[in-house]
């Protein structure tokens, strides 16, 4: 018996892959903590846990492993771990300066989305201004 049918908990693949990786988190304190997962992962969570619909775990770790916690996890970290949280393999070098690219551009987008959304707030400000100013204007007028 699975421990999703013996705790009573809804199975994982009747959810979003939101709903698969809180499953996920709670099962297991490697995706609670964010550290490097080991290469093929997911072979092994599909063998401990069947009830989880493949394309549901699939989605849940692309979620999961590009997450910027993760990410700033991949970049730093040297070892990769198992389910288990114990080291099971190397993160390579450029695994880790992949990971810090990713972040980079990531960050770098974030910033000119937020440049871009000051500017149309400003121009919005200014728009309000001056169709105050012609209101005004007209209303003294008459």
């Amino acid at each position: 018996m699975s421990e999703s049918q013996t705790t009573g908990d809804a199975a994982p693949q009747q959810g979003r892959p939101s709903t698969v990786l809180e499953s996920l988190c709670t099962r297991f304190e490697v995706f609670r903590k964010a550290v490097p997962l080991s290469i093929g992962i997911h072979t092994v969570i599909r063998q401990r846990l069947p009830e989880i619909e493949r394309s549901q775990l699939v989605a849940a770790l692309k979620r999961h492993t590009g997450s910027t916690r993760y990410l700033k996890a991949l970049a730093q970290g040297t070892d990769r771990f198992d389910l288990d949280g114990n080291p099971s393999g190397a993160v390579t070098q450029e695994q880790r300066d992949q990971a810090a690219a990713m972040l980079k551009e990531r960050f770098k987008r974030g910033a000119e989305k937020r440049r871009i959304e000051q500017q149309v707030a400003r121009e919005e400000k200014l728009r309000q201004e001056k169709l105050q100013q012609l209101a005004q204007k007209f209303n003294t007028r008459n």
